[in-house]
């Protein structure tokens, strides 16, 4: 494994920013609108990224992965074989199979046995086609 990342699923991104920007000095590296507000933004600081993800946006993108209620939390781990971490990840259900993403990755979830989703994702020209 390379990087482990946190998606926090939450209502709405924008209050969010002001603590993560204003406070503690992240830098957003990426932002995706979702209707009429954000959908997605990645947060980074030196070495520590995470992700924000509008409940919405991760309805209509993954609705098996927006069930439930209140704040929810997605692992993305970056890893350097993502048919290997395939083959490990065999016995547990996949919510999104292995697709290849507009932002450069290849990837797929699965979900944990505790019930959070656990997504693998590998980057870069060597990123397999799905």
């Amino acid at each position: 494994m390379k990087k482990l990342t946190p998606v926090i699923v939450v209502e709405a991104i924008e209050p969010v920013l002001p603590f993560w920007r204003d406070q503690l000095g992240f830098a957003v590296t990426a932002e995706v609108p979702y209707e009429d507000r954000l959908g997605f933004v990645i947060l980074q600081q030196g070495g520590v990224e995470l992700m924000y993800q509008s409940r919405a946006s991760v309805a209509a993108d993954v609705p098996a992965m927006a069930r439930g209620d209140g704040t929810r939390t997605v692992l993305f781990i970056e890893v350097e074989d993502v048919q290997d971490a395939s083959r490990r990840m065999k016995e547990f259900e996949t919510i999104v199979p292995m697709r290849k993403t507009f932002y450069g990755s290849t990837e797929f979830f699965v979900r944990a046995p505790c019930g959070t989703a656990v997504g693998f994702a590998q980057f870069g020209s060597g990123a397999p086609d799905p």
